[in-house]
């Protein structure tokens, strides 16, 4: 396989992928797509969008591929891709939970960089074996945590960095959403497969966006976790898997948090918000106003930091896309994160050395903790809700 990250006589050569997952019916597919589309640096050429063959087809004909490119499983795809010339950069894998490793694994053993959706994995030893592989191929590593992509969670992360609200004493995470509340059987698809443990893991609200949550607060402070209590409880009748859930934290700094998460909370859609208080200052994000910030320092009234203004630092700034007032959003997160991770393709490719934390994608080793996260909630919840160590 021939990387394309390169410039020919100054102008810079497409890179391309190929997705695994995103067939008919799938939402996020079509979503990491669209977002990969906006900065026009990568093409889609390849694809094994589904188990089922006559789906695979059906997905890569209407994206305009042609049937050579087109892969009934995964494991011809990575085979095949990697055996050609003109073969893929990277992969990007939008399957249900329960194929992330088997497919992220079969991609980086014959040397394919990997933007994989989040969970990681379902086990830790898992997540610690893909990254002992990507190191020992030279491949880079996306995770898809797709809210470190606004432009006001990376001034956030910028600014407490910069130690400007002080040591951070108390975070408050929540993502709320109501779209679970009626029985699996009415859910459809997407609802389906998220509460059968079989293809989800140990953990349905926790694992789909708690690990949000839990992501944020960690990308925008940087703390990391020393302990945790969880209570994950499930609300409606004959389900497995969570619904609704609790989470006491306590950092190593000596800070402490709380986050809840839950996808029974009627009037809300998709709320995440952290709060974020220092000794000299806090924040207020809300991703469904992600646009804007609140920051309040000691002593001083509350400001509103607008995305495409002075507020925001050169960090940040240089992820936004358009001028202020005209709202930038999901899509644009996403499209952030991945232009990041195809600047740090093209350096990989050009030999410089590769610093991924630098780059402002979401790394593996975010994607391992976050796996920890989500099976340390539900040691925590399984033996009564107790404190259990990080």
């Amino acid at each position: 396989m021939s990387i394309t990250g390169s410039k020919t006589d100054g102008v810079a050569v497409k890179l391309k992928y190929g997705m695994v997952g995103g067939g008919p019916g799938s939402f996020i597919g079509d979503v990491h797509r669209r977002a990969i589309a906006l900065d026009g640096k990568v093409d889609l050429v390849a694809g094994s969008f589904s188990d089922v063959p006559d789906e695979v087809y059906e997905t890569g004909h209407e994206l305009g591929l042609g049937d050579e490119r087109l892969y009934v499983t995964y494991q011809e795809m990575a085979e095949k891709e990697a055996a050609r010339e003109d073969g893929i950069d990277f992969v990007v894998i939008v399957t249900p939970n329960f194929l992330h490793y088997p497919v992220a694994k079969a991609f980086l053993e014959v040397g394919i960089h990997v933007v994989c959706e989040k969970p990681l994995c379902f086990e830790v030893a898992q997540g610690e074996e893909l990254k002992k592989i990507a190191d020992a191929k030279g491949c880079l590593f996306g995770v898809t945590y797709t809210y470190t992509g606004h432009v006001m969670a990376k001034q956030a992360r910028d600014m407490i960095a910069k130690g400007e609200i002080g040591e951070v004493r108390v975070v408050m995470a929540e993502y709320p959403q109501d779209w679970l509340i009626e029985s699996d059987e009415e859910l459809g698809m997407q609802g389906a497969w998220r509460t059968n443990p079989k293809l989800s893991g140990r953990s349905n609200c926790l694992g789909d966006i708690g690990s949000h949550a839990e992501n944020m607060v960690n990308y925008m402070t940087g703390l990391k976790l020393k302990k945790l209590c969880a209570k994950m409880d499930t609300k409606v009748a004959g389900r497995t898997l969570d619904d609704n859930s609790q989470v006491l934290l306590e950092y190593e700094n000596g800070a402490t948090g709380t986050l809840w998460c839950s996808q029974i909370a009627i009037g809300n859609d998709n709320a995440l918000r952290v709060r974020i208080f220092g000794k000299l200052g806090s924040i207020d994000f809300v991703q469904e106003d992600s646009n804007y910030m609140k920051v309040t320092k000691k002593g001083e009234p509350t400001q509103i930091y607008s995305r495409g203004t002075g507020a925001v630092g050169e960090v940040a700034g240089a992820f936004s896309r358009l001028p202020a007032g005209h709202p930038e959003g999901f899509f644009a997160a996403y499209a952030n994160i991945y232009s990041a991770f195809a600047a740090a393709v093209y350096d990989k490719a050009a030999g410089k050395d590769v610093d991924e934390e630098s780059y402002g994608y979401p790394t593996i080793d975010m994607g391992i903790d976050g796996v920890r996260f989500v099976n340390k909630c539900c040691d925590s919840n399984d033996a009564g809700s107790v404190w259990v160590d990080f």
